[in-house]
């Protein structure tokens, strides 16, 4: 049984991979805020995580935190030898080098969303946007209202792809006189109730117009997906690695 350790435990997404964790054995979690233990999982500072990784003897963590709490977390994991998925986002351009430094020492999934059918969302959002290439793009995304980043960091992830197939710059919102020019792609971000996740690329063009969504019915999903990645990391030669491929495997 995988012993794992969840950064962020007292948040959504942390009482989601306790509620998901099925055969792994989540032995102890980590958060700043002042509990002694989560449904019977004892609770660690951050700050404190170099010294449990030892006396818990985890296997691999789990983090859904907030980045300065991920990136603490992860260089512990540097130190003392443990793998790490990390599905915290909103890091900077430090905090990505940081990452991408705790990946020498140790195996590092890093993943936006850790959602199947995301994975195939964006590989139909390539081909697509390969395709259709005279099309004009709008992009949309939609989440709780507790979300603080944004576009989310999903979204984010399928914009990447879509510059990686065409020339396209990112207009966040629009608001008075504001024609479209042709190189550009509209992102856009709401906030509201507690939606899951929702994201929709926009395709039009030639009379036609052709949508590629997404939704989230339930948290669960991201968390399941964790922690197949988890399983999939433990034993893995130190390096960055994509859920995509836990998934094709």
């Amino acid at each position: 049984m995988t012993r794992v350790a969840v950064n962020g435990v007292t948040g959504q997404m942390g009482h989601a991979v306790l509620a998901a964790a099925g055969d792994a054995d989540v032995v102890v979690g980590f958060a700043t805020s002042a509990t002694d233990a989560v449904e019977g999982v004892p609770v660690v500072h951050p700050d404190d995580a170099a010294d449990a990784l030892a006396e818990y003897d985890v296997d691999v963590v789990v983090d859904f935190a907030v980045p300065e709490g991920a990136l603490t977390v992860a260089e512990a994991c540097a130190d003392a030898g443990v793998p790490i998925v990390v599905g915290t986002t909103g890091f900077d351009e430090d905090g990505m080098a940081r990452l991408k430094d705790v990946s020498e020492s140790v195996p590092l999934l890093k993943a936006t969303n850790f959602s199947r059918g995301i994975q195939v969302l964006q590989r139909l959002v390539r081909e697509a946007v390969g395709t259709l290439d005279e099309y004009d793009l709008e992009l949309m995304e939609t989440h709780h209202n507790r979300k603080v980043d944004a576009p989310s960091g999903t979204a984010n992830s399928i914009l990447d792809v879509i510059q990686s197939e065409r020339d396209v710059e990112p207009v966040y919102g629009r608001e008075g006189h504001a024609p479209r020019d042709d190189d550009e792609i509209g992102v856009f971000a709401r906030r509201a109730g507690d939606v899951r996740g929702e994201h929709e690329l926009l395709l039009a063009g030639d009379d036609e117009v052709l949508s590629l969504s997404h939704r989230a019915e339930d948290r669960g999903v991201f968390a399941a997906g964790a922690l197949d990645a988890a399983s999939w990391l433990v034993g893995r030669d130190a390096g960055w690695y994509s859920f995509g491929e836990v998934v094709d495997a």
